[in-house]
């Protein structure tokens, strides 16, 4: 029944299918149209009633009557269908075209990062090119039945989409040929032609395809979706917080709800918020006085930049991993396989649509190439390249994908299904989690390259900073969307905390138009972190960091209620899958 689910929400949708399997034929999988699929209200319902017949369907069975492993699988899929099926109400307060991260720009980086490994996959990737206009099209036609509802953007957001389609669609770049879609789509195919896949005659034949589908079809709808946006311009009624909106605040919750995996309510959230707050404030005192003991001078993150040991890319993936060898399980454990990592630098023309970094989850039949890009506008060389390669690779998303999916292959294969659950609060909890313990590798780097224990204590220093910084900006992401802060509140909060006025501007932006975003991190980090210290509670003498990492890497993406109802069963003792169907996990801005 599950894989019946599967096959059937994959075999429609052409982009999540090529990100997801490299080889859909072995899954029973066969593409019904090789176009993006058109986003609409009515699509939109008729996945939810789909949701809800299969929901329906699932509580025929008698969980007691399965296996340990497919009882677990069970209780994720009906509780995260029950939670997609409490948020239809809220269809309209989606929005897919926010200028913090839209997919008017996340639609380019896909096909920019859209693997060819063969002539189909050229063929098929030209397809989704030629459908651009439809899918823009759809967008465009939802923001209209938004404004309808009085739930469209603000005037100065619709301007800033505008301003994206303009810049990332730009048509001066793609009539010379400079367009990072041209560019990249030429390194794909010299790659194919290289390996015989393609001729030289056929390459130049898709160029030029390539070259005319930009031109004479994405751009325009580009241009199209632009224009439908201005006209509607205006006609939105809110312009703070989603508390203003009729059902904003339920909204919100339940948005949190799904977001984080967490059961907590929003007072508990922010109760502990508070609290967690109040504590790392005490430490960066603390560490602060006796840094200025120590050197005469208050503490400057910049010297983390330059003077830091390592800036290349491969020598920090390499040293992340020998400092990661004591508390997490070895991949060669479960696979002899080669795991490769590319770390390349994101476009300049995307960069300012983009997250600090970001890494593109292989499909799960193809985990030995992995792919992380740096924005290197937003990201500095130094500890934060260091945290952030961190995050995105080892021990963070890199390393957690690839073990999970070895885990499944090696015999404790769960349902398919799983692949279309999306747990934030885990993969991005993880990821903060493990980030959180490279500011102690980088202490322990410096303090290994004869650099003073000044140096050491700095680098402790800035992460607690940033660690205060994300919690701040979660504590203002529920005041603003659930208590009914106005932007002057938040303002004040941020210059309050020694921000200059033209970051926090733009912080509350980004806090008003990606709610929720930040306590993905934080909260599914605290998440982590409470999931942690039960593990002590429970297993006394016999906890180490090596076995409560294994755990949560073999449980694999799951919300915490069901990640902790696991951790207390005596009889559940490994089970593994992999993160859901996200094309990408993003570093969260540090600002």
């Amino acid at each position: 029944m599950t894989d019946s689910f599967f096959i059937q929400s994959m075999e429609n949708d052409a982009l999540d299918l090529h990100f997801t399997l490299a080889n859909p034929k072995a899954y029973g999988i066969t593409l019904k149209s090789a176009s993006l699929p058109v986003y609409s209200r009515q699509g939109q319902l008729a996945s939810a009633q789909a949701a809800a017949d299969f929901l329906e369907r699932l509580s025929h069975i008698r969980p007691s009557r399965l296996s340990e492993k497919d009882r677990y699988t069970y209780d994720l899929l009906y509780s995260w269908l029950e939670t997609q099926h409490a948020g239809q109400d809220f269809t309209y307060y989606e929005e897919p075209l926010s200028p913090s991260g839209g997919m008017q720009g996340e639609l380019p980086l896909l096909l920019a990062e859209y693997t060819l490994r063969d002539k189909s996959d050229v063929e098929t990737y030209l397809s989704l090119l030629e459908s651009t206009g439809p899918y823009l099209q759809g967008l465009s036609d939802f923001e209209s039945e938004k404004a309808q509802a009085g739930l469209f953007m603000t005037r100065q957001d619709a301007e800033n989409v505008v301003s994206q389609c303009d810049r990332i669609m730009d048509k001066t770049a793609i009539a010379s040929g400079t367009h990072f879609l041209q560019l990249t789509f030429a390194d794909r195919l010299e790659t194919l032609q290289q390996q015989g896949m393609v001729t030289a005659r056929e390459k130049e034949g898709y160029l030029a395809e390539n070259n005319r589908l930009l031109s004479t079809v994405v751009q325009p709808a580009y241009d199209k979706l632009g224009d439908d946006l201005l006209l509607l311009s205006g006609k939105g009624q809110y312009d703070g917080g989603l508390w203003e909106m009729p059902q904003g605040r339920a909204y919100y919750a339940w948005l949190v709800q799904k977001t984080t995996g967490s059961t907590l309510d929003m007072d508990g959230i922010y109760a502990i918020l508070q609290k967690v707050f109040q504590q790392k404030f005490e430490n960066i005192q603390t560490l602060g006085a006796k840094y200025r003991e120590l050197t005469g001078s208050f503490p400057d993150p910049t010297l983390m930049s330059d003077g830091f040991p390592l800036s290349d890319p491969s020598e920090i993936l390499s040293d992340l991993q020998d400092r990661m060898r004591k508390d997490f399980p070895s991949l060669t454990e479960l696979s002899s396989q080669n795991i490769l990592c590319t770390v390349r630098d994101v476009d300049t023309a995307l960069e300012p649509y983009t997250s600090p970094a970001f890494y593109m989850t292989p499909p799960i039949d193809d985990l030995a190439h992995n792919t992380i890009c740096i924005n290197r506008a937003s990201t500095a060389a130094g500890i934060e390249l260091y945290t952030t390669l961190a995050h995105e690779g080892y021990p963070g998303h890199l390393y957690q994908t690839v073990y999970s999916s070895l885990y499944q292959a090696g015999g404790n294969n769960e349902l398919p299904v799983r692949e279309l659950l999306h747990y934030g609060g885990y993969v991005e909890g993880w990821a903060y989690y493990t980030e959180r313990l490279s500011y102690e590798y980088a202490a322990d780097l410096l303090q290994s390259s004869d650099a003073s224990s000044a140096a050491s204590l700095l680098c402790t220093l800035i992460g607690l900073q940033r660690d205060l910084q994300i919690n701040l900006f979660s504590l203002l992401d529920i005041s603003l969307h659930y208590y009914g802060a106005k932007k002057d509140d938040i303002l004040q909060s941020l210059t309050s905390f020694g921000l200059p006025v033209q970051s926090a501007e733009r912080i509350y932006h980004y806090l008003r138009t990606a709610p929720a975003t930040y306590l993905k991190y934080y909260v599914g980090y605290l998440e982590m972190t409470a999931l942690k210290n039960r593990a002590k509670a429970q297993w006394g003498d016999a906890f180490t960091p090596m076995r409560f990492h294994r755990f949560v890497l073999e449980a694999g993406p799951s919300d915490y209620k069901n990640l902790t109802k696991r951790l207390q069963s005596s009889r559940f003792s490994n089970s593994g899958t992999k993160a859901a169907i996200i094309r990408c996990f993003l570093r969260i801005p540090p600002y």
